[in-house]
């Protein structure tokens, strides 16, 4: 694979694999928290939530999200939660879309440097060669622990075989383990997982009483009847693949601690001295050597002293009481329910505007041309002296010497800001002629391009620029349309003017020259519409926020002054034409226009390329 395959393979799994790893280790940091909190219950419990943790690094929470994105429906669209599920999302997927110049990596056609290009081969390289150390390591000792296997001879009788086939009976053990006597001081374990095997030491057995035998043996069953060597490998494995998260090895140590705890517990209550216990387990310290894999459980694993006090211990292995019960059983469902729901509010943005396939009116025909920047037309963005002209008619949509950024903003119902792309692409300017097909039966008409127009306008760049774009939810800059003190000066369009001709109500906008004024003449129109004209000139997002509702004509004009650059959005002096409009606004209309920040929904660009002409 060569190294720009290898890049765009990278750019595209990059983020996805760092938001698992983020969200594995806050699962991790919730386990020990959760460990912490029930210290002093029963060892098998922590063992458990442990090896949760570990599996959970081999299985993302992408299925429950798409799960949640298949649920979202369920979510209605009026629900005023957005901060949460930014918040939710922020803190879940930190990682998602990183963007390179503007536009999300994963899909950008920017062409990266060599250095950049060569970083996602170094680092694969650097991961394959953990990988493959830490598996040698385990495929060394491995051996080590076979070799011993095929130097030792089965056990058929004596004192040990008597104890551990009433061990068997009694702890409910369905098959007979087999006894191979080991040459070497390997300490007692148990090998294999599907077929498990007993090492056992020559001459350990003459330390013991059969009281430390019992004690010994019954602890090994134990390992079998919870199946550790299975939950050891998958570690492991975690291990193998995960090798770099230091989290990973920690959990390792902690598995091993809880594991053999459990063990002792349960030893214990099968009614096993615990002075007797504790000396079979230091006697084994002092004749063997440990296991050297987590996948073959011995006797000797974990620390001793602290291990030694909690056999001691009168209050060893206290069972969960109710409100631990409800504390595990609501984490579990955090645990789940989380992705989930940030699979709902996801689907949320992109579900918002879709209408039945069957009835979306399309194009009949659609071109886009370059066009000639010194094309005349009106100019509706302030501080812009391009000529840009888009228009719905009963035939289609029409649109002049337009970006393809102001295309994708009537196609999304967006502002710039909430536009992340490439700057080169978007940048070019292009003549749009699209006819409407009749076989829809949609008429293009005022106002349609707020609704299903959009829609067919998004299938038009889809199919002619290859349009792909996903959505996501950022805090940015907004305008929040409030009444201004002393109450609104919009006078309320009277019922019988809405019911009369409709050629006279809406909005009209004659935007005029340097040092001229802007005029926008309006008749029943909603507050929405004055929203949506305010979005335009001021180039970020308006939300309304004054509660008036109804229909309302004004006039509104303001100084289209450009002998000064523009300046920010938030200043007010009456030099610039956004300050001018601001003012206009809440001296004409009663309203005024704050600067805010919130959370909003973006177009991200994963794919677009650049009109051909056709």
């Amino acid at each position: 694979m060569k190294p720009n395959e290898l890049s765009a393979l990278w750019t595209t799994l990059g983020p996805a694999l760092a938001n698992h790893l983020w969200q594995s280790t806050l699962f991790v940091l919730a386990a020990a928290l959760l460990t912490v909190a029930l210290r002093k219950n029963q060892a098998r419990t922590r063992y458990w939530i442990w090896l949760a943790a570990s599996v959970k690094f081999l299985i993302p929470f992408a299925p429950l999200i798409v799960l949640g994105e298949q649920l979202g429906w369920l979510r209605s669209s009026g629900e005023a939660q957005p901060g949460v599920y930014f918040t939710i999302e922020q803190i879940g997927q930190p990682f998602t879309s990183p963007t390179v110049g503007g536009i999300r990596a994963a899909a950008s056609p920017i062409h990266l440097s060599a250095a950049s290009a060569l970083l996602p081969t170094v680092l694969i390289l650097l991961w394959l060669g953990g990988f493959a150390a830490v598996v040698a390591i385990w495929c060394v000792r491995w051996r080590r622990i076979s070799a011993v296997i095929r130097q030792s001879t089965p056990v058929l009788d004596g004192i040990e075989m008597e104890i551990l086939r009433r061990l068997e009976s009694t702890l409910e053990i369905p098959t007979q383990l087999k006894i191979l006597s080991s040459p070497t001081t390997l300490e007692p374990g148990i090998f294999g997982i599907a077929r498990p095997v007993l090492l056992w030491p020559e001459g350990i057995s003459a330390r013991f009483t059969p009281e430390h035998l019992e004690a010994v043996l019954a602890h090994e069953l134990c390992h079998i009847r919870r199946r550790d060597n299975l939950a050891g490998a998958i570690h492991m494995l975690v291990e193998a693949l995960f090798w770099f998260h230091p989290l990973v090895w920690w959990m390792g140590s902690r598995l091993i601690d809880e594991r053999e705890r459990a063990c002792d517990e349960q030893v214990l209550e099968f009614g096993s001295r615990r002075e007797v216990y504790a000396e079979s387990i230091l006697k084994v310290c002092e004749f063997c050597i440990g296991s050297p894999l987590a996948c073959v459980a011995g006797v000797t694993g974990s620390d001793l002293k602290k291990r030694m006090v909690h056999i001691m211990s009168e209050h060893i292995g206290r069972k969960l009481d109710f409100s631990r019960k409800l504390l595990l059983t609501t984490a579990a469902v955090l645990a789940i329910a989380i992705p989930v729901m940030v699979g709902v509010f996801n689907a949320t943005p992109s579900r918002a505007q879709s209408t039945d396939a069957a009835t979306t009116p399309t194009f009949q025909s659609f071109s886009i041309k370059p066009s000639d920047s010194s094309t005349p037309g009106p100019n509706i963005e302030i501080g812009n002296p391009r000529p840009l002209r888009m228009m719905y008619g009963p035939e289609g949509f029409v649109a002049d010497n337009v970006t393809l950024q102001a295309l994708i903003q009537e196609a999304y119902g967006v502002e710039p800001n909430q536009i992340s792309g490439p700057a080169d692409l978007l940048s070019g300017t292009y003549n749009v002629v699209a006819k409407a097909d009749p076989s829809t039966g949609a008429k293009f008409g005022p106002g349609f391009g707020n609704g299903a127009g959009q829609l067919a306008l998004q299938a038009a760049l889809a199919e002619h620029v290859k349009l792909v774009v996903h959505h996501e939810t950022k805090e940015l800059p907004v305008y929040a349309l409030v009444v201004a003190e002393g109450g609104p000066k919009l006078q309320p369009t009277p019922s019988s003017q809405l019911a009369g001709d409709q050629r006279k109500i809406g909005m009209q906008m004659l935007l005029k020259g340097r040092g001229q004024d802007s005029i926008v003449t309006a008749q029943g129109v909603s507050i929405n519409d004055l929203v949506r004209q305010l979005s335009m000139q001021l180039g970020l997002a308006v939300i309304d926020k004054t509660g008036l509702k109804g229909a309302y004509s004004f006039n509104l004009h303001w100084a289209q002054n450009l002998n000064q650059p523009d300046a920010e959005a938030a200043d007010n002096s009456s030099t610039t034409p956004k300050a001018s409009l601001i003012a206009a606004v809440q001296q004409q209309l009663g309203l005024k226009l704050e600067l805010q920040k919130q959370p909003m929904d973006v177009i991200v660009i994963d794919h677009l390329e650049e009109p051909m002409g056709n």
